[in-house]
């Protein structure tokens, strides 16, 4: 089958740009003028008329099946009080009757503008009901808060503790019902586990969402805990009888070494990859939290909470005999690094497990938020893979001043200061933390302002991207982190036929309007996924 796409405006490179392109057997043969293609033998002509075309987005680093799950359960993102998080609570109940545990995520104390302006704690969630057991997490993903119910059946009491995480006491000394970093998965352990059927569709629809936003790519680390082999299994199974084209190179998150073992002794070993649909992926560690719960790891306490550094997920020696067992294993690693002290160590920890080498594996470091020019510097001299998040910048542009003070905050997100000095920079969203729609994503790169065009002239305007470089971080980019930058990522000849069609052209549309950019068309392997 030989398809031609003409009168495009199509994104090969940085001021390279064609009209028309051949594609064969899902393989790009030629790219060029429209006259040069349209005199090519083709099965089919497909008119862009006039429309933008780009390579197929990379999101390399989200929690596909956290995306399902979130469509599926009680949505907070909208709450702007602890009332508002109560009504909300109490309305999911009542259209769901007969539901045993109530699960939410999404509020953020930061985003209440009446009433206490706070973590919620298990009183509040007692207002909604004591009958059932609730759990509701905050966006960030690592703080999750249950109500008496939920400690009740846990058997929580103010002597609990767990390695890596907090179980937190309120002023009577008693559990409050807030948990943060490895205790969350603790209060998680409330929610029943789903069977498979639900789990395939979740993930299914989730992938047809990531398509219909332009992504044909992911990275997601959607393999953690005791039950990895089922969410082997099932993804194994989806891919097995084509169910979804989107491309997927997994992370699996292991923290206890002894996991890790276990996993190369079974499903590493399996031949159930394809390495161009589905691919074996990256050893995922957490080393701290979030800078909006304070869990980050700092090197210095925090300037609004003197005497807090944040929170240490994974000691150093843990950290090191993970990074040290994935290398002499030819696995890459990516750690989720986000406060200057987690990035400290991460870099250090990488530094000795390459021993002299420019990092081979392509080891990473997912977030990346709070750094230092120096940090930034070694970052770029060994070659460590960053994988960013701009669209945080909605968010945190409201707090960083406040939690790490002007001089730190000068130095940190500092996209464009990284691609200058050399090191391979991608984006993802960290979705359901944030939606997996890039162009928002796209908008705060090249804006440096939150989505309500704040502050006029970005957030340290030195740190904006050119739209460009944005979109060859989120393509390109993406598909160095898989080893797959010969692959795909690019709309050149003897690359895969991944290409999204756009409503407005992103290169000369005004900026404020990027994060409005709908898909028009989705391509992966040739054949168009999604049409609007």
């Amino acid at each position: 089958m030989r398809t031609i796409l003409k009168n495009g405006k199509i994104y090969v490179e940085k001021n390279n740009f064609q009209e028309a392109l051949l594609i064969e057997d899902s393989i790009i043969k030629q790219i060029g003028k429209n006259e040069d293609i349209k005199a090519l033998n083709s099965d089919k002509i497909i008119d862009l008329q006039g429309k933008t075309v780009l390579p197929g987005i990379n999101d390399s680093h989200l929690h596909l099946l956290g995306v399902g799950a979130a469509m599926s359960s009680c949505n907070l993102t909208s709450a702007k009080s602890i009332d508002d998080i109560i009504q909300l609570g109490e309305k999911f109940i009542e259209d769901n009757k007969g539901l045993k545990v109530l699960f939410g995520r999404g509020w953020n104390q930061d985003y209440f503008i009446t009433g206490d302006k706070r973590l919620i704690n298990k009183y509040d969630l007692d207002k909604i009901s004591t009958d059932i057991p609730i759990v509701f997490d905050r966006i960030c993903g690592h703080v999750s808060v249950g109500n008496s119910k939920a400690l009740e059946m846990l058997n929580i009491n103010e002597n609990s503790r767990f390695d890596g995480g907090v179980i937190e006491l309120g002023d009577d000394g008693k559990p409050n019902g807030i948990f943060s970093e490895n205790a969350i998965g603790l209060i998680q352990s409330i929610i029943p586990e789903k069977n498979d059927k639900d789990i395939e569709e979740e993930f299914l629809k989730a992938a047809n969402y990531a398509l219909s936003v332009g992504i044909t790519s992911v990275q997601p680390n959607d393999v953690k805990g005791s039950n990895y082999n089922q969410i082997f299994n099932i993804i194994n199974n989806i891919y097995k009888n084509k169910k979804t084209k989107l491309r997927y190179r997994y992370q699996f998150n292991f923290q206890d070494i002894n996991d890790f073992k276990e996993y190369l002794k079974s499903e590493y070993n399996t031949e159930n990859y394809d390495e161009k649909f589905l691919s074996k992926g990256a050893l995922k560690l957490f080393k701290d939290g979030s800078l909006g719960a304070r869990t980050a790891l700092m090197l210095n306490d925090y300037k609004d909470a003197k005497g807090i550094k944040g929170i240490e997920a994974l000691s150093d020696k843990n950290l090191q005999d993970l990074c040290d067992l994935a290398t002499a294993n030819g696995f890459t690693v990516v750690t989720h690094a986000i406060g200057d002290g987690a990035v400290e160590s991460v870099i250090r920890a990488y530094e000795k497990t390459m021993n002299g080498c420019k990092n081979p594996l392509r080891h990473g470091i997912v977030h990346c938020q709070i750094t230092s020019r120096e940090q930034l510097e070694r970052i770029a001299d060994l070659n460590i893979c960053v994988m960013y998040q701009p669209i945080f910048l909605d968010y945190d542009t409201k707090i960083v001043k406040s939690r790490v003070g002007e001089k730190l905050t000068s130095t940190s997100y500092a996209f464009n200061s990284l691609r200058e000095l050399g090191a391979p920079i991608s984006f993802g969203t960290d979705s359901p933390v944030e939606d997996c729609n890039p162009f928002p994503n796209i908008y705060c790169a090249v804006t440096r302002m939150d989505l309500d065009g704040n502050p006029a002239n970005g957030f340290y305007p030195k740190e904006k991207m050119s739209v460009e470089d944005a979109i060859d971080a989120y393509t390109y980019g993406g598909a160095y982190n898989e080893f797959k930058e010969n692959f795909k990522g690019r709309l050149k000849p003897g690359y895969v036929a991944d290409l999204i069609v756009l409503d407005k052209d992103i290169f000369t549309i005004d900026e404020a309007h990027i994060k409005d950019i709908q898909v028009e068309m989705t391509m992966i392997d040739g054949e168009f996924v999604y049409r609007r």
